[in-house]
């Protein structure tokens, strides 16, 4: 069983270490090797104290933790980013603004599938449907490259479904396809 808190600053090199590793470990394969090779814990722990001591950040970064409060997983959510569309314009439906985003998820490779995910949604699904980030979200989105098909089953036996949304990402001139899924909350969605 795994707690899910707020990270702290203090939890930067292990969530550095746990999102490059499961960069590495979940886009084997799917992402050129070359770029997931280029990836090191260093430059990620770098970049993460910059944007995580930034006075303006709008989103939450909570971690799973085992029973020694080591962090095993990591989750940030927040208001809904915006895409451009296939005309190179931002969504303007006006939906946007009702919507909270998952715009990370990853768990220690060799923990994958005891929990700490699960552990991880369900305390964003219940502090995005009580207004930890305003009002509230009714509806929750993120993106999942195309070629995840595990990430894809895990998001779609926790309630979420491809809307339609798409974009693609460029790695070493390769180009790979994000789709856009979507959750629908219930106000304690636990």
């Amino acid at each position: 069983m795994f707690q899910v808190r707020e990270m702290n600053e203090a939890d930067i090199d292990a969530v550095s270490a746990i999102r490059v590793r499961g960069w590495q470990h979940a886009y084997a394969g799917i992402v050129p090797r070359a770029s997931l090779d280029t990836m090191t814990v260093e430059d990620d722990a770098e970049q993460r104290r910059k944007w995580f001591a930034h006075p303006r950040r709008r989103s939450t970064d909570l971690v799973a933790v085992d029973a020694a409060d080591v962090p095993v997983g990591w989750i940030c959510f927040g208001p809904y980013r915006g895409r451009p569309s296939a005309a190179g314009r931002e969504e303007t439906s006006g939906w946007e603004e009702a919507v909270g985003e998952i715009h990370a998820l990853y768990v220690r490779p060799d923990l994958i599938g005891h929990g700490a995910g699960r552990a991880l949604l369900a305390e964003t699904h219940a502090r995005m449907s009580l207004g930890e980030q305003g009002p509230g979200f009714p509806t929750v989105v993120l993106w999942v490259l195309e070629d995840n098909r595990r990430a894809r089953r895990f998001y779609e036996r926790s309630g979420y479904r491809a809307d339609g949304g798409t974009q693609d990402d460029v790695y070493d001139d390769v180009t790979l396809t994000e789709l856009r899924y979507r959750h629908t909350l219930r106000r304690y969605d636990r």
